[in-house]
């Protein structure tokens, strides 16, 4: 299979968020089928959705490209994900860490345990803003826009809810 550009977003909001996402990226890097292209700065975020009492998110975007296909992917993500323990009790609830497809190159994919693009990505600023910084250009291929097009039509209602505090950290 040749290889495809895949987009796949990190948060975590329990724990050692940074030290999560971290091993996440470094797991992500190592796995075979998958090579790192970039890693956007990282930004701390206001939880969106699920119960009110969490704390703030750890979140980022790697770009990679992988030979792996899209439920295979999907498999080495979810493993990502549990081998930090993540628990799926509340939806949108806190977690040790979050992995999502983001894009699988320019396929739109609808099934029952994928979809992709990622349906709420174009209305999420902690998804957006690190995902302009390793895809600015990346068409979305429902939506006929890029990446950095999807930003700039946020309302900035939620802007100082997403805050880019670091450059390097993987």
């Amino acid at each position: 299979m040749p290889a495809v550009t895949a987009y796949i977003a990190f948060g975590a909001n329990l724990g050692d968020r940074l030290a999560n996402l971290q091993s996440a990226v470094a797991m992500l890097a190592a796995a075979e089928g998958v090579t790192l292209g970039a890693v956007s700065g990282l930004y701390e975020t206001a939880p969106v959705g699920g119960p009110e009492d969490q704390d703030s998110y750890l979140n980022a975007v790697a770009r990679i490209e992988t030979t792996l296909g899209p439920i295979p992917l999907l498999d080495l993500v979810l493993g990502i994900e549990t081998a930090h323990r993540r628990t799926r009790d509340v939806r949108w609830g806190p977690r040790t860490l979050d992995l999502d497809i983001l894009f699988y190159g320019d396929r739109t994919i609808s099934g029952p345990r994928l979809e992709a693009p990622h349906p709420r990505l174009q209305d999420r600023r902690f998804v957006l803003a690190p995902l302009a910084e390793v895809g600015a250009e990346h068409m979305h291929p429902a939506l006929s826009k890029t990446v950095a097009e999807l930003l700039a039509a946020l309302p900035d209602d939620d802007i100082e809810d997403v805050v880019r505090i670091e450059d390097k950290w993987t």
